[in-house]
């Protein structure tokens, strides 16, 4: 039948944009497939930020005539000049298709089924929402950034058993196991920045660079109103490989700042919030202008507690290890909740297991 056709081909669109996954932001992962008699002459995908998108890609590798086939691609064909990149329907109408097949339309404002309507208008038998969920669900990060400007926000912490991020007298590393920490890296390198709160950067002096597995590093982030961080810090140095953004607010300390300047190491002002902390909205939206549109948030106990009470986050990735330390400090604090009924709800999304540890992820 032509709706599990259509499905089957759409499911191989999607393993193919999958590919791309840390090398397109801030545009989408999206794949395609080209059909004709029942056989795939051509297929492509979205291989890095500013390389040509998908449908050309199945395009340019297709083998023999284009015309009378079909084409299957995971997210509407954009319509409008990219930075980089030049429309991608004024390639497609170039050629006869029997049939458009799009996953889901595209958000973005410029597009928003604009090339499906212009599609149908050229005569072109066009259909769109073949496995909608599955498409959306793949660029769940590009959806949020293109509709809001706010990057998508994933928090991920390790805690033992009985939800200890640390024992009693601060010890952390290391709760999780090796494998563990290797896909923690893996997580890193596919997000466009990883944040800490300064109260990590004191306490742990960590690197926050991919180096257990092979990828890009992200932009590294700190959360520091007073600009208390050490000027010895490894999140300083390797500033050519692995950029650091300081947000601080107006009160930090402007020979510091400039200091910091000199090394490469950019100081980005933004509002207080009610207590003189950075203002955690305010961060996020400045982040979202300079193209970041996503975040991994690996702070300690008082980050994690404020981005999950000011509904910051969009995804949470816990990664539970078989291990009971019993008094020590709590992965959530306090978020106002005194009554079970009203407590934070959230969606279970995928359970797995790494080494010893078992990961949950839940969307918020």
């Amino acid at each position: 039948m032509p709706k599990l056709s259509d499905e089957l081909y759409m499911k191989q669109a999607l393993r193919l944009a999958r590919r791309g996954l840390g090398q397109t932001s801030p545009n989408p992962m999206v794949g395609a497939v080209i059909v004709k008699n029942g056989k795939v002459i051509g297929q492509g995908y979205h291989e890095r930020f500013g390389g040509p998108h998908a449908e050309i890609n199945a395009i340019n590798n297709a083998k023999g005539d284009l015309n009378g086939a079909t084409l299957y691609v995971t997210l509407e064909p954009c319509c409008h000049q990219g930075k980089k990149t030049p429309p991608c329907l004024d390639t497609l109408l170039k050629y006869k298709w029997k049939r458009v097949v799009v996953g889901t339309i595209d958000p973005n404002p410029k597009v928003n089924g604009r090339s499906i309507e212009i599609l149908k208008q050229k005569g072109i038998e066009t259909k769109a929402g073949v496995l909608r969920e599955e498409c959306q669900s793949l660029n769940e990060v590009y959806f949020k950034y293109i509709q809001t400007g706010i990057p998508f926000v994933t928090l991920k912490y390790a805690q033992t058993l009985d939800g200890r991020i640390a024992t009693a007298t601060g010890d952390s590393r290391w709760i999780s196991s090796g494998l563990s920490l290797k896909w923690a890296h893996r997580l890193r390198s596919v997000h466009d920045a990883v944040l800490v709160g300064v109260g990590t950067v004191l306490k742990d002096d960590p690197q926050m660079t991919v180096r257990l597995v092979r990828g890009r590093n992200p932009l590294r982030v700190v959360a520091d109103s007073r600009l208390r961080i050490p000027m010895s810090s490894a999140i300083l140095r390797e500033q050519e490989t692995a950029a650091t953004i300081i947000a601080a607010t107006t009160q930090a300390d402007i020979e510091k700042k400039l200091a910091l300047n000199v090394m490469g190491v950019e100081v980005m002002t933004v509002e207080e919030d009610s207590e003189g902390m950075v203002d955690l909205k305010d961060m996020l939206q400045k982040l979202g202008k300079k193209n970041i549109s996503s975040v991994l948030v690996e702070g300690g106990a008082t980050t994690i507690t404020s981005f999950i009470r000011q509904g910051l986050t969009d995804k949470l990735v816990v990664i539970i290890a078989p291990k009971i330390v019993g008094k020590g400090v709590e992965a959530v604090g306090d978020l106002g909740i005194r009554e079970v009924g009203r407590a934070l709800k959230v969606s279970f999304d995928k359970v797995y297991r790494k080494g010893d540890d078992v990961v949950i992820e839940v969307k918020l």
